[in-house]
């Protein structure tokens, strides 16, 4: 992406945007589409550039800033989890002169210093995908329904065991050890779904039914699913039910149990929509998967910020809700009866990555 352009300014604003540029690219990868200095500045801040997920996320966000006439700066985390770099991106937004940003947070509670600061200097500042905690700390959120689409997911497993005729023997493949928002709704989601107990929705890991193997960690990538599922399968090697937190993770579970030859006895269900994990429902790695929509998330949240640079005017939430829903669509090529879905097909239609 070209570097910003400035013209017009004094010559202290450009060795500001230089000392931007050089400080971004620190922060695991960022770059600037302004092509005018006079343009209002917007930033997009995710997790990291690698997944699919920010990357289609991005993506939308470039596209409605090019519809919308702003800047748009993009940083990331070094991985998941890397709070720091967030913090460092959000410091050189407010040194830019930011209008506002998007941010899909590391860790929820962690960044909530950092907001407060961008929002006493005047920055709009939304949440996309992962709330902050508390969620009151931005402006406004934009994701799916993380619990929803844990729920749908469990709902559907729960009507193919009960249709089956097997009691579950679970694995929950989740995020990391930060228990963020997103990791907790959709494990928490998927387990009230299949008709678990979890005592305490806002912790992972506190409930005490038997069909419950053991969790385990995977950063959201198919290297951490394969080993979070190895780890699993040490414990009970009769899982046949494997709850993972993305895709990738659930990828990388399948693998591990191909090399144990248990593939054929175990479904595996997820959280994503992405093309890639449309392709594994199709072909059977996953049984069912809740895709969500970031493209929409970033467009819509651009879009946003430049209507409060142009009016002041600040995102309303959906109806009964504390955030704006982007909503969430269960895909499957194994429908259940009760259970809303989507085939393969139309996933493919409407998948992202």
């Amino acid at each position: 992406m070209p570097r910003a352009l400035v013209t017009g300014r004094r010559l202290a604003a450009v060795g500001m945007v230089a000392a931007l540029s050089l400080s971004s690219a620190a922060c695991g990868g960022s770059d600037t589409a302004d092509g005018s200095g006079d343009k209002p500045i917007v930033g997009l801040i995710t997790k990291t550039d690698t997944n699919p997920f920010f990357v289609k996320m991005k993506e939308g966000a470039q596209q409605a800033a090019q519809q919308q006439g702003i800047a748009l700066q993009t940083f990331a985390g070094k991985q998941d989890g890397d709070n720091e770099a967030q913090v460092q991106a959000i410091e050189n937004l407010i040194s830019a002169g930011a209008k506002g940003f998007l941010i899909t947070p590391n860790d929820s509670k962690a960044i909530v210093p950092a907001i407060d600061k961008a929002r006493q200097a005047g920055l709009l500042v939304i949440a996309l995908d992962t709330p902050t905690d508390p969620a009151s700390a931005v402006d406004a959120t934009f994701a799916t329904d993380n619990y929803q689409a844990g729920l749908l997911i469990g709902q559907w497993a729960k009507a193919k065991f009960a249709t089956d005729g097997k009691q579950a023997k679970i694995a929950m493949l989740d995020l990391n050890a930060n228990q963020i928002s997103v990791d907790v709704q959709r494990d928490q989601g998927f387990l009230e779904g299949f008709g678990i107990d979890v005592k305490d929705r806002t912790k992972i890991g506190d409930e005490a039914d038997p069909r419950i193997v053991g969790h385990d960690v995977t950063d959201g990538a198919e290297d951490g699913g394969r080993t979070a599922m190895e780890n699993l399968l040490q414990k009970d090697p009769s899982i046949n039910l494997v709850y993972t937190i993305n895709e990738p993770a659930a990828a990388g579970a399948y693998e591990a149990l191909k090399a144990a030859g248990r593939e054929k006895d175990v479904t595996i269900v997820s959280v994503d929509g992405g093309c890639p994990g449309v392709d594994n429902v199709k072909a059977g790695v996953i049984g069912a998967t809740s895709m969500q929509f970031p493209l929409k998330m970033a467009s819509l949240g651009v879009e946003s910020i430049a209507k409060f640079a142009k009016d002041g005017t600040k995102p309303t939430t959906t109806e009964g809700k504390t955030f704006t829903d982007t909503g969430v669509q269960l895909i499957t090529d194994q429908a259940q009866s009760g259970i809303d879905s989507k085939d393969s097909t139309w996933g493919k239609e409407n998948c992202w990555g």
